[in-house]
């Protein structure tokens, strides 16, 4: 991919929760980007397909068709850009469908000030946005072009990992099967354990725990959902075996971390 491309922000908007898009179908007459922040969707555009949460930037060519289902309740950033660069047909096809993101908590970050700012339209907000946006892309363009990644311990992460970390991402809210994992990439569990942790400082369990953690922490200070209906959507059986792994991995019971004062 070509090192070039910049993005131009035209606009931006959030969307929290939506239960399903008023158009199953839809064309823009701008680049189009979904930045899913929480939930999952499935889409289609043109002969790409498939489901989308977060760590994913679903992106659509302008005048094309772009075909959506929400499969959960859907928070995320709909923006509208140009590319500094007219791409050819080819890197159009390159740059559109799915494109992934390893660096979550990076990605978080830039997703909070995006959200800060949802509201605001005027001139020095949109040169934030911009920023935020160019942040995103560019994360996404530097984890792409550079196929080695230093993992926290200052170890090599390879494509094989980064492809585990990925798959874990994708399904960490649901029935996760690391021992199907460690046999697509031809590896044994305990080599995928070790790999792992050497590049990510965890094991595939801990990393999976952190990432429902994340999720059952948001869901905590942003909903009035029931503790079992918020284990049921970060992935656990119920609500008393959630209680016992956030005491033991955030120092205190969700009741507790939902009730304190925020500043």
């Amino acid at each position: 991919m070509r090192s070039d491309f910049a993005i131009r922000l035209v606009t931006h908007l959030y969307w929290i929760k939506k239960e399903a898009f008023a158009l199953e179908r839809d064309i823009y007459s701008y680049w189009t980007i979904f930045a899913v922040e929480d939930g999952r969707f499935i889409y289609r555009i043109e002969d790409r397909q498939g489901e989308a949460g977060l760590g994913s930037l679903v992106v659509c060519p302008p005048n094309t068709w772009f075909h959506r289902k929400t499969l959960e309740p859907l928070s995320f950033h709909f923006i509208h850009f140009m590319w500094n660069a007219e791409p050819s047909l080819e890197e159009i096809h390159s740059l559109s469908g799915s494109l992934k993101i390893i660096d979550i908590e990076r990605l978080r970050s830039n997703y909070h000030y995006l959200r800060l700012l949802a509201l605001e339209q005027d001139e020095t907000a949109m040169e934030r946005k911009q920023h935020l946006v160019s942040d995103i892309w560019r994360l996404y363009e530097l984890e792409t072009n550079i196929p080695r990644e230093i993992g926290l311990n200052g170890m090599l992460a390879d494509v094989e990992m980064r492809t585990a970390a990925q798959f874990i991402i994708d399904n960490a809210f649901g029935p996760i099967d690391l021992k199907s994992l460690a046999l697509s990439l031809q590896l044994t569990p305990v080599q995928l354990t070790r790999r792992f942790r050497a590049a990510y400082g965890m094991t595939p369990s801990e990393y999976t725990t952190r990432l429902r953690l994340d999720r059952a922490s948001k869901l905590l200070l942003e909903t009035e959902l029931s503790i079992d209906k918020i284990a049921q959507l970060c992935g656990y059986e119920n609500g008393f075996y959630l209680s016992r792994i956030f005491r033991s991995k955030r120092g205190m019971p969700p009741s507790q971390y939902r009730s304190m004062p925020r500043v």
